[in-house]
């Protein structure tokens, strides 16, 4: 018996590349799953994204994902794509072994915590603030940097990354620091500007987008204390949970996390395609 893909739906295509679409995976003529192919949806068209792989129950453990999965990849191939991504739930037991088993390599997870009722204290010495006019000016001008830079090594064009950096965050701040459902606050300590946390509401949650302890002030604890008021601040905007995205490589970051109380939800593999 052959598995093969067919589509189950028109190919959606957009002005900056961006294409998707449905297809059923079949046993010879018999419907045995689903996928979704994309490309261009988050770094460019030469990086597609094989999602919503499901097969059904009386026909796994017999190869068809595999095949499935193969298939996808030759139809991004297709549509020129150099690299294709893959999101698995961290409870997949199964999709885990299929990435691995396929050569995708983990590149960063998605966490996730339930907030305590009583929010967490910050330590003693520090305290937060809300971010002023001025320094919103100075961070918003250099963020995009940042961001370019990860999206170049998730494999988007470095020609295209940065263009696309400061289209996002633009969009993310229509009302740069008034921006409703945004906190952007300033953490300090003795005085001194410490750290900043870039967080807001997304989807049923809070969401960390960013989080960094200023240079000369890093291994005192301050990435700690910035986690525990995005907690806080979490917590004051009515959110009953917080997500957050670590890269595989972020070992102290990690381990911070962990120690936190956050728990893996998605784990994201990626590869290249020969």
């Amino acid at each position: 018996m052959t598995t093969t893909l067919r589509p189950s739906g028109p190919l959606r295509e957009g002005e900056d590349g961006a294409r998707s679409r449905p297809y059923e995976v079949r046993v010879n003529s018999r419907r045995v799953g689903q996928l979704l192919i994309r490309a261009g949806t988050a770094f460019g068209p030469a990086v597609g994204e094989i999602g919503d792989l499901v097969i059904d129950p009386p026909d796994r453990r017999r190869g068809r994902a595999t095949v499935a999965a193969l298939a996808a990849e030759e139809v991004l191939r297709g549509w020129g794509c150099r690299r294709v991504r893959v999101s698995v739930p961290a409870g997949s037991a199964g999709g885990l072994r299929l990435a691995e088993a396929l050569g995708y390599a983990e590149y960063s997870r998605h966490l996730g915590k339930e907030l305590p009722v009583e929010p967490p204290a910050l330590p003693e010495g520090v305290t937060s603030r809300r971010m002023t006019e001025n320094e919103y000016a100075a961070w918003a001008a250099e963020a995009p940097a940042g961001y370019a830079a990860e999206l170049a090594a998730r494999g988007m064009p470095e020609r295209d990354a940065y263009a696309r950096a400061v289209t996002d965050h633009a969009a993310r701040f229509p009302d740069g620091r008034d921006t409703a459902g945004v906190t952007l606050a300033v953490l300090e300590a003795a005085g001194d500007t410490v750290g900043h946390l870039w967080l807001a509401a997304h989807g049923d949650g809070a969401y960390v987008f960013h989080v960094e302890v200023a240079e000369g002030h890093r291994g005192r604890g301050h990435g700690r204390a910035l986690m525990l008021l995005a907690e806080r601040e979490a917590a004051a905007a009515g959110h009953g949970t917080v997500a957050l995205q670590v890269f595989t490589t972020n070992t102290p970051a990690r381990r911070l996390y962990a120690s936190l109380g956050y728990r893996p939800t998605n784990l994201n593999y990626a590869k290249d395609l020969l």
